[in-house]
């Protein structure tokens, strides 16, 4: 019985009384549990979902109550292939999914390959003050950086910054 005196959603759709110990208040409520029972009992019968969650333990009653109407409910849908057409698109989404992080993966080592055969592309621009500017621009106040400015850098450490940014980033 789902309290107050109200049957649960189950036997408010079989129109019956609910008793004390019903198999189905639990899972059913009289709310919303009339709608889920419905495809349950259009699906598998009223009788054979009392049969399967009456001979559970009680801890696996839940999730046995989950899965009959969610299986009816996709069987209403699909009356053909029921859950397993939504089986089948999330294992194409998987195959889609891998198929681009190995593209990624791909990518990622063939950009790496190219900054370890060549390093000067990977100091070829640099960011400095929102524009981008080559490293060999940036000497004596062209920037305001260099010898005889406020902003003095010394020129391998900027080119050691520019190193660890982009193998960072790759």
């Amino acid at each position: 019985m789902s309290g107050f005196g109200s049957p649960c959603g189950a036997c408010k759709f079989l129109r019956r009384k609910c008793v004390q110990g019903c198999v189905f208040a639990p899972y059913f409520c009289h709310e919303q549990g009339a709608a889920h029972f419905a495809a349950i009992h259009k699906v598998f019968g009223a009788s054979n979902a009392s049969k399967l969650l009456s001979h559970l333990p009680a801890s696996d009653r839940l999730e046995a109550a989950l899965t009959i109407s969610y299986e009816a409910q996709a069987r209403l849908q699909d009356p053909i292939y029921g859950c397993v057409s939504h089986i089948f698109a999330l294992q194409q989404q998987v195959v889609n999914l891998q198929a681009q992080l190995a593209s990624l993966k791909a990518q990622t080592a063939q950009n790496s390959q190219v900054l370890l055969s060549n390093p000067s592309n990977s100091e070829s621009m640099l960011c400095y003050n929102n524009n981008y500017v080559h490293p060999n621009m940036i000497s004596n106040n062209n920037y305001g950086i260099g010898e005889g400015s406020s902003y003095a850098v010394d020129m391998e450490d900027l080119q050691s910054v520019a190193y660890a940014y982009l193998y960072r980033h790759t």
